[in-house]
């Protein structure tokens, strides 16, 4: 059975009538790039907080650290995603439950939350690793100069510690991006979403799937051109190998 290939199907008008089939792949790539955008904000936010957690010399502070990483790192996102949206609700008052039940755009917040809290674990490692690697002069000079250890982390540790991961950094900003997709099992209509919509509509699987492929790539060349950039501005000559 021959394949009818059509790509003039992306400029028919989509059933819902809201437009083309392309404007449903665009809304798609729009709230792809938007949930990962969020989703990278509590990653950086938490991994940040979690990352020094597990550097500092309190035993309880790198145990909650240690917790929060194996917890969330070893745990697929999938199901995560799957606790956070029809678990979760079932667990808190009927009041409060009833609320997330009925959220607008609940599927976008709970993948927001859900990825973010999920590569913030990865982001944590990055970072505690970042902060290994310095030099141990790095904090006895912020010592010697009588900044307290939040002083010495704000000034001194961190600022030196994010330029020396940011490329894997990038690596995991891209993994952000790329899991949004999984947040389809959750009712987010994303950019996957919308091509599985489009194919099941017209039935060009690989026209679909194919724009949806060029998409992804394309909000990836951004990344990374973008970061390569934020890499080279931020470097510290002597501390990233051919920097």
């Amino acid at each position: 059975m021959n394949y009818n290939w059509n790509w003039s199907i992306f400029f028919d008008p989509a059933p819902g009538g809201t437009g083309t089939y392309f404007d449903m792949l665009l809304s798609g790539l729009w709230l792809t790039i938007k949930t990962g955008i969020f989703a990278w904000i509590i990653a950086l936010a938490f991994g940040s907080i979690i990352g020094v957690l597990r550097t500092l010399p309190s035993k309880t502070a790198s145990w909650v650290g240690f917790a929060y990483v194996e917890f969330f790192r070893n745990m697929p996102l999938l199901v995560q995603l799957f606790l956070w949206f029809f678990v979760l609700p079932e667990l808190l008052p009927r009041s409060w439950g009833l609320w997330l039940k009925q959220l607008p755009n609940a599927p976008f917040y709970t993948a927001a939350i859900g990825i973010g809290l999920f590569m913030s674990a990865r982001v944590a490692v990055q970072l505690a690793a970042g902060i290994a690697s310095l030099p141990r002069g790095q904090k006895q000079a912020a010592t010697a100069l009588g900044l307290t250890t939040s002083q010495a982390y704000r000034y001194v540790l961190l600022p030196i510690a994010f330029r020396i991961i940011m490329p894997p950094l990038t690596s995991e900003f891209l993994n952000t991006i790329k899991n949004t997709a999984v947040a389809i099992t959750i009712g987010l209509i994303e950019l996957t979403g919308q091509a599985r919509s489009m194919q099941e509509f017209s039935f060009q699987v690989f026209e679909a799937f194919t724009a949806a492929t060029v998409m992804y790539l394309l909000i990836n060349i951004v990344v990374v051109t973008g970061m390569r950039f934020l890499e080279r501005s931020l470097a510290i000559p002597g501390y990233i190998a051919g920097k």
